[in-house]
């Protein structure tokens, strides 16, 4: 399934534009892990990756594409939604995609 797809299908099931923070939960939950043992994989401390799912604090692209790595997801789909989390928390009307150079 193409990125675009992914983040479609799971904007659906919430019911409004998915979020990096979003996307992270819903990995952990579904792999049953506590936020100590997912922060552990993510390197992070559990309250970072607390305030991440809460979007009290937010994470770089390159913060963003390390996670990625780390948990075998699509480098794209994280840069992604790093990059419309940050132009969407600051009012910019738009919507990111991406495209390898």
């Amino acid at each position: 399934m193409s990125t675009k797809k992914t983040i479609q299908m799971l904007e659906k099931i919430l019911g409004k534009p998915l979020t990096l923070a979003d996307l992270l939960l819903a990995i952990r939950q579904g792999e049953e892990m506590t936020q100590s043992d997912f922060a552990k994989i993510l390197g992070i401390s559990k309250q970072y990756l607390s305030d991440v799912e809460r979007e009290r604090r937010f994470i770089s692209p390159k913060i963003a594409a390390s996670f990625a790595k780390k948990l075998g997801y699509s480098e794209e789909q994280f840069l992604q939604l790093c990059l419309q989390d940050l132009l969407t928390r600051n009012d910019f009307p738009y919507r990111v995609s991406l495209k390898a150079a």
